[in-house]
């Protein structure tokens, strides 16, 4: 997402963050189950899970609580099955949406998914019909005021970074996919610290909207496709301004 809509989804999220905590953690535990069965309890040979453990760790989930959901995931049968499933659709005004879901019951996915689009103005496409608007890629946000400008893009280059942005409220490492893992470690290893990082769909073009009835539905959209347990990320192609 571009410009200040990025930051000021890190900040809304922090925001409701106290609130929605039970349910952030049973999503972030889904994730770390579904991390171990695909790639094993150990996260320094498993770098998916690693990373997980990064964002539990970012959004205050306790260590005790990482550790059971790794040890509840590794006990044979222990854990339902979940899958990713990926949605996509379009949200008022035309605003695309990829919806990334862990789910151990498809139907009920997609009808909950279903239901807020139709609800708030949108409408749930097929596979494909927004995706080639995004390029994924590897994101690592770091606050403004935690790195020095040239110390950081020198850093990222050698690690492998695709590029450094730059702006007023902090730097946005962008990497290609395949090198996101080694540039997250090597700028840890050097004590850089992330707001945010993961591999994630970046809108070639953002979409600005003057109608205040058509923010807020979009806003509402937003928030219930978030707050539903089956949806672990939502992301879209609407410069949301910070008033929002």
């Amino acid at each position: 997402m571009a410009g200040h809509s990025k930051w000021n989804n890190i900040k809304r999220r922090k925001e409701t963050a106290d609130a929605q905590r039970g349910k952030i953690f049973t999503k972030l535990g889904r994730e770390i189950a579904v991390a171990v069965r695909e790639g094993g309890a150990d996260p320094e040979s498993n770098a998916q899970l690693k990373d997980i453990i990064n964002r539990a760790k970012r959004s205050n989930m306790p260590n005790d609580s990482i550790q059971r959901s790794i040890d509840r995931a590794s006990g044979v049968g222990s854990e339902n099955s979940f899958e990713h499933i990926i949605y996509e659709g379009y949200g008022p005004s035309g605003v695309a949406f990829i919806v990334k879901c862990l789910t151990d019951n498809r139907n009920r996915t997609a009808g909950e998914v279903r239901h807020y689009f139709d609800r708030y103005g949108g409408n749930l496409g097929t596979s494909g019909c927004v995706s080639f608007m995004f390029t994924e890629k590897g994101q690592l946000l770091i606050d403004r005021e935690a790195a020095d400008e040239d110390e950081l893009l020198e850093a990222a280059l050698e690690a492998g970074a695709e590029d450094v942005e730059i702006d007023e409220q902090g730097y946005t490492v962008i990497t290609d996919p395949t090198e996101y893992f080694q540039v997250e470690r090597e700028l840890a290893k050097q004590g850089y610290e992330f707001l945010e990082s993961g591999v994630v769909p970046i809108p070639g073009t953002t979409v600005t909207i003057e109608d205040q009835e058509t923010a807020d539905a979009l806003v509402k959209l937003i928030e219930a496709l978030e707050d539903s347990d089956d949806v672990q990320e939502v992301f879209h192609n609407w410069d949301m301004p910070d008033e929002e």
